[in-house]
């Protein structure tokens, strides 16, 4: 038996579904265990791009089983339009699975998300407007509607009627929003159920049943560590536990069922949305990573935020998360840049520190301190080897294993599934 979980080591956007993708044809489960369609994962195969936000990257393997766990909120006309979307590009559905307790984003939802926001001005968190916060905070309210509560009709109307109460009190009189129809969503979502209902099982059940089988479950995570509710930058995270930690509430397993956790992270570092990014690159530079690494949100089309690799939120998220190893995205995107930047601490005032807690309003205050490296002109993306690899390329992969305290097991040298190198000889025989 072999259980990884797949976490994001930074802001988010590292590259986790080209990473799920490359392992899923090896197990025999994946799981999605938090988020919602804030996230978005980008997977090439067969030459064709897929975009998906919350059906596991495994979908894309017929014999690989997929599900949604109950950590995860869902827009149901998301999960639907992103089945059609599959299914219109000769992808066969049938191996999804959600969990029926996973609540449900509703249209006020994503309305107060906006409210919010809107309000806010100046300091807005930067959310992506989907309604994932107010999902997440009705969850923690215990007002919120789950997938079980809408595969019963009257049930659904009676916590509907109770709550549709109350947002629109809140929508019209704070905010000045229109309000909603009750009947209208209870139809809309009525015929939603309809379409979903042939996925929706037990899911810590179906999960823990496959681990008493000795099924080998690859646990895909959404975001990153820096914007987990309780060890990110908080205000300015998402509104789920991204981190290992997370796996266990969001998918409903014991902690003795994991076997390895791999952190994903760029070659470099970026951000999307608001918040405090020490290494950020505010130049030509940096617009320069943007543009060759395409660096705009699968979900959203915003720009990212680029700068340097940042060795101190690696060395936080290793903390946090246990890491086993370290998958290294985008090397090739490097390529061609002179003198490459490595933070290797942060300095406030006249001190250094190594190790900084994730306080944004602290971070604000923190200047990153810097080696530079040598760059390398040569194109990697045809490398399969690590030792084929530039001798400035190995060089840098060596610093961020040794300012990290972390291996680098998988380094990806372009988009597509078959560029990567597998620098771990024990992950290569167990998978390759």
């Amino acid at each position: 038996m072999s259980n990884i979980v797949l976490i994001g080591a930074q802001w988010g956007d590292e590259g986790k579904g080209r990473i799920t993708d490359l392992l899923s044809s090896k197990v025999d489960m994946v799981v999605r265990f938090q988020g919602g369609d804030n996230a978005g994962h980008t997977v090439i195969y067969e030459g064709k791009e897929f975009k998906l936000h919350l059906i596991p990257s495994g979908i894309l393997y017929p014999n690989v089983t997929c599900v949604i766990g109950n950590g995860v909120v869902i827009n149901p006309a998301t999960l639907i339009s992103e089945l059609e979307n599959l299914k219109g590009k000769g992808i066969n559905t049938d191996n999804l699975k959600i969990s029926s307790n996973c609540h449900l984003i509703m249209p006020y939802h994503i309305a107060l998300d906006s409210a919010s926001e809107n309000k806010l001005g100046l300091s807005k968190i930067g959310t992506t407007k989907k309604g994932i916060g107010p999902a997440y905070a009705d969850k923690a309210s215990r007002v919120g509607i789950r997938i079980c509560d809408l595969m019963d009709p009257s049930v659904f109307l009676k916590k509907l009627k109770d709550v549709l109460e109350i947002k629109n009190a809140i929508l019209k009189k704070i905010y000045g929003y229109e309000t909603f129809d009750l009947e209208k969503i209870y139809n809309e979502y009525l015929d939603y159920a309809k379409i979903i209902k042939k996925y929706v099982v037990e899911s810590t059940f179906f999960i823990n049943k496959a681990l008493e089988e000795n099924k080998n479950i690859l646990f895909e995570g959404a975001q990153g560590t820096l914007l987990d509710v309780d060890h990110g930058t908080y205000p300015f995270v998402t509104s789920s536990s991204t981190v290992a930690g997370g796996v266990f509430t969001g998918a409903g397993i014991g902690p003795g069922k994991i076997n390895e956790v791999i952190g994903i992270t760029k070659s470099y570092c970026t951000r999307v949305g608001e918040g405090v990014f020490p290494t950020e690159e505010i130049s030509k530079l940096g617009d320069y990573i943007r543009e060759r690494g395409k660096e705009y949100g699968t979900t959203t089309g915003r720009a990212r935020r680029c700068g340097w690799f940042d060795s101190v939120i690696i060395r936080y998220a290793n903390m946090i998360n246990n890491l086993s190893s370290l998958a290294l995205t985008k090397l090739d995107v490097l390529s061609g840049i002179k003198k490459i930047k490595i933070c290797t601490s942060y300095k406030i005032n006249n001190d250094i520190f190594e190790n900084v807690m994730p306080n944004c309003y602290l971070l604000e205050k923190c200047s990153p301190v810097y080696i530079e490296v040598d760059g390398w002109d040569e194109n990697i993306e045809d490398v399969k080897d690590f030792e084929k690899l530039p001798n400035n390329a190995k060089k840098y992969i060596n610093t961020i294993e040794q300012l990290t305290n972390v291996p680098v097991s998988m380094i990806s040298v372009g988009p597509d599934r078959n560029q990567i190198i597998i620098k771990d000889k024990n992950l290569k025989k167990k998978y390759f």
